[in-house]
């Protein structure tokens, strides 16, 4: 096992770092997480400025997020596929010079085509940059603190969630919504530069050191049943969570009596509550993470329904979107530390994490946008997560058990 034994910080025989050196690697992929989510945030609070400016409807505009969405979960496989043979720090940072290519292209865009093109080669990047990221954030640290060291790669994405909207309309209000793409654009050349500096060339596994390099055998890496379980306990758990979040406002203001000012401050509340839950659940999945992965589940169904039961009460609804941010993403280090370990470390693995996850997102919205069709109100979409929430427990028990059978221990 690998110690944090040299006072200069430098990377050592096994490809990990001292401390001084792991810490700058993760600091500077959460401030590529941060840069990644802005992007991905911002454009909610732009929508009416963006169809505006191009003079395109709303429906046109709102596909600026649909195709990023899309674009998440294609690129996440097909990037990460690409580059199976390349040196994990080499591929972050072409990710996220595509990164900044894509908001530039966004900020300077002369047509909504070109601006659609931009968020299209933005998202690119962001599965494979959380997938890839991940593994070497892991690989920076001692094994027992690998999901602690993912969480903090991932509290850059929970920041950008908590700032993002907000971000993007103060700055789109005071100079224009392209200025807030120029700004995103900076933080990419910085996050660029960090890495470059401050993440170690040998960060992370190393291909062919008994993981699957080569493209051939990462797929093979993925054919456990280990690795496909906790993929669709992944989905499921975002499906319940997201589905729920998507009419969120819509529950604050037609069910719990807030005024259409006051989902702002709500939905920061919940943004809180997934950096607050990122953190728990790095360092409870570092101490037993099958424990820690079903009781986050149980935890968020439980919310879930709670907050479908008690969502008249104003005061109830605000503690209740803190906990579901809490319990929604105190699953996400360890899932991801779980499917890498299963599938050997193979870094296709964690990108179709970020796929399943996105695919969790498209099925609970729609799923909650049907409940609401058939005139079930708007805490349906509560009880429809919750449902998603406890199919994910039940497929992360049988996962943990199958784990744990003396077959598989022996086979």
């Amino acid at each position: 096992m690998g110690g944090f034994g040299v006072g200069d910080g430098q990377v050592l025989v096994d490809g990990r770092a001292g401390p001084r050196r792991a810490s700058g690697g993760l600091v500077a992929l959460a401030l590529g997480g941060f840069g990644i989510g802005l992007t991905e945030f911002l454009i909610a609070g732009l929508l009416p400025q963006v169809a505006s400016g191009f003079a395109v409807s709303g429906a046109a505009a709102g596909r600026l997020i649909s195709g990023y969405a899309l674009s998440v979960a294609v690129g996440a496989i097909a990037l990460t596929a690409a580059t199976a043979r390349l040196p994990r720090k080499q591929v972050l940072v072409g990710l996220v010079a595509l990164f900044v290519v894509g908001n530039l292209l966004s900020a300077i865009a002369p047509t909504y085509s070109v601006m659609l093109l931009g968020r299209i080669v933005a998202a690119l990047c962001h599965g494979s940059f959380f997938g890839i990221g991940s593994l070497v954030a892991r690989g920076l640290v001692e094994p027992e603190r690998k999901s602690r060291a993912v969480a903090v790669m991932f509290a850059g994405l929970t920041v950008a969630n908590v700032l993002g909207v907000p971000f993007g309309a103060l700055v789109g209000e005071r100079w224009g919504w392209r200025a807030a793409f120029w700004a995103v654009t900076a933080i990419g050349v910085l996050a660029l530069a960090a890495i470059v500096v401050l993440v170690p060339g040998r960060a992370g596994p190393v291909p062919g050191g008994g993981t699957p390099s080569g493209l051939r055998e990462q797929f093979r890496a993925l054919g456990s049943s280990q690795v496909w379980l906790t993929l669709a306990a992944t989905a499921l758990g975002y499906g319940g969570m997201f589905g729920a979040f998507s009419y969120i406002g819509y529950t604050f203001t037609e069910v719990s009596g807030f005024a259409p000012a006051d989902v702002g401050w709500l939905l920061m509340v919940y943004g809180v509550g997934l950096v607050v839950g990122n953190l728990i659940g790095g360092r409870a999945a570092d101490r037993d993470r099958d424990r820690a992965l079903v009781l986050a589940l149980l935890g968020l169904t439980v919310t879930l329904a709670l907050f479908g039961l008690l969502a008249g009460s104003a005061v109830a609804s605000v503690a209740l979107v803190f906990l579901m941010g809490v319990t929604g993403f105190a699953a996400v280090p360890g899932m991801i530390t779980r499917v890498t370990d299963a599938a050997r470390g193979a870094a296709l693995a964690a990108s179709a994490n970020v796929s399943a996850s996105n695919v969790g997102n498209a099925l609970g919205a729609w799923l909650g946008g049907l409940a609401i069709t058939a005139g079930l109100g708007y805490t349906a979409p509560l009880y429809t997560g919750a449902a998603l929430t406890l199919a994910a427990l039940v497929v992360m028990l049988v996962t943990v058990r199958q784990a744990k059978s003396p077959v598989r221990r022996n086979g």
